[in-house]
């Protein structure tokens, strides 16, 4: 999930994205607890996302027969192409294919199982952190710019796929809250710790761990720091820029890794502080973004900067496949199905990427007022999936799985954050509450 952030790159002013917290901005907490729990209402108009506005990424409490092929199984890469310049776009329009239609699905029917449309929410605008939602349908789906949804058939299952943004594009409301909301929404991006501040009120279930790590980092630009932990940024005593309300930053101070008074939470995700700084800072980030950005988009720096991978001490699923705890039993002969084909498309999409990074490109330059994907950007984005183990097998060797003994800690680490903040997660929460391998596939492997 990313945060958005306008900054001057390449001489010009455009949205950005900067990958944090898993559902939602802490200033808006509290209001989007409420919104999750009132009735009904039609999908929110496009919104345009205000300058400052960052995507957080760990949950703020208030204050917050297995398939032979992924349904699209791409061709070969195309060549990336420069990402186009943000134009008016009609309001519907078929993706620009950069190869050959998609091969069609293994032979497995979904027709009469599953919704006639499998409506799929993402946490944030079109990213390659969604890139296994695209490979469903290929490089050959239609855009709506008005609605901000991909679209098209899920091979030759009988049944169609609609992926809808997030973030802005649903005022800034958790994927938990659409959920409750939007009936239709069959599974949406959370994080795990979104899952346990809301296991009370708005309880889902996880089915497919897309990511194996938390993709979350710190990162500086101080080339003589080498930090392996966060405890020796603590030791340093180098400022912590975050988002306020950080359920993970509590939980780090609750362990002495960090210092409360070296936390400066009034970040945003605008770099100006960072390059201020020289580099001397840490801040929270995305591996599949801002390392990349840094180094090749933000005008006064456009230099490596140091990071470190928080999936060892901040151990969250983050983007992980969920649905409402009320609608799995009636939806399970679905997920049996649909999941197998989920946990192939991941794979088929991280091993060739090209074809969706290409849909990204050309959807994200089309969006009013959205994030721009550049072509070498999501190329990266990937790399760095594959490279550090983000995208990857389970414990067991299973792709997609969950450990529960890691869920575990994670409960024990997030409910006494959530409970002082007046959030109180279900009492005596369990593993299997929030997440469950039985639907996946176990011969499928990365």
């Amino acid at each position: 999930m990313t945060a958005g952030f306008s900054l001057f790159v390449n001489g010009g002013l455009r949205m950005h994205r900067s990958p944090w917290l898993s559902s939602t901005l802490p200033l808006i907490a509290a209001v989007v607890m409420v919104v999750g729990c009132s009735p009904a209402a039609p999908p929110p108009t496009p919104t345009t996302a205000p300058p400052v506005a960052a995507k957080p990424t760990t949950a703020a409490s208030p204050s917050a027969v297995a398939p032979a092929s992924s349904p699209a199984a791409s061709p070969s890469v195309a060549k990336p192409a420069a990402s186009p310049s943000v134009a008016a776009a009609a309001s519907v329009v078929p993706s620009p294919s950069a190869v050959a239609a998609a091969a069609p699905a293994a032979a497995t029917t979904l027709k009469g199982v599953c919704p006639d449309t499998v409506v799929l929410q993402t946490n944030w605008w079109p990213e390659p952190d969604h890139g296994l939602f695209y490979q469903l349908i290929g490089p050959n789906g239609q855009t709506d710019t008005n609605k901000n949804t991909y679209s098209g058939p899920l091979g030759t299952t009988g049944v169609n796929v609609e992926i809808r943004a997030g973030g802005p594009a649903i005022g800034f409301q958790t994927v938990t809250a659409q959920e409750y909301q939007d009936d239709s929404i069959l599974l949406g991006m959370v994080g795990t710790d979104e899952q346990i501040a809301t296991s009370a009120d708005q309880p889902t279930k996880a089915v497919l761990a897309w990511y194996a790590k938390n993709p979350q980092i710190f990162f500086w630009g101080n080339p003589d720091w080498n930090f392996t932990k966060v405890a020796d940024i603590k030791a340093n005593g180098a400022t912590v820029l975050a988002f306020g309300g950080s359920a993970y930053i509590a939980v780090l101070e609750g362990k002495g890794a960090l210092d409360k008074n070296q936390v400066d939470e009034s970040y945003t995700g605008d770099p100006s502080r960072f390059v201020a700084a020289d580099g001397n800072v840490a801040s929270q980030g995305f591996v599949t973004a801002e390392p990349y950005i840094y180094e090749h988009e933000v005008n006064g720096w456009m230099k490596p900067v140091k990071y470190l991978l928080l999936d060892k001490e901040v151990p969250i699923y983050q983007n992980t496949l969920a649905i409402r705890a009320d609608k799995l039993e009636a939806n399970r002969a679905c997920l049996q199905r649909l999941v197998p084909l989920l946990q192939k498309a991941s794979i088929d999409y991280v091993k060739n990427p090209g074809p969706v990074n290409q849909v990204l490109v050309d959807y994200t330059a089309k969006i009013k007022g959205g994030t721009q994907i550049t072509a070498a950007g999501a190329v990266d984005a990937v790399q760095k999936m594959m490279s550090l183990g983000i995208v990857g097998n389970g414990s067991d060797g299973v792709f997609g799985s969950y450990d529960m003994a890691q869920v575990q800690t994670l409960i024990t680490d997030y409910v006494p954050v959530f409970t002082a903040r007046g959030k109180n997660p279900k009492p005596g929460l369990q593993p299997s509450d929030l997440v469950t391998n039985e639907f996946l596939d176990k011969t499928i492997k990365l």
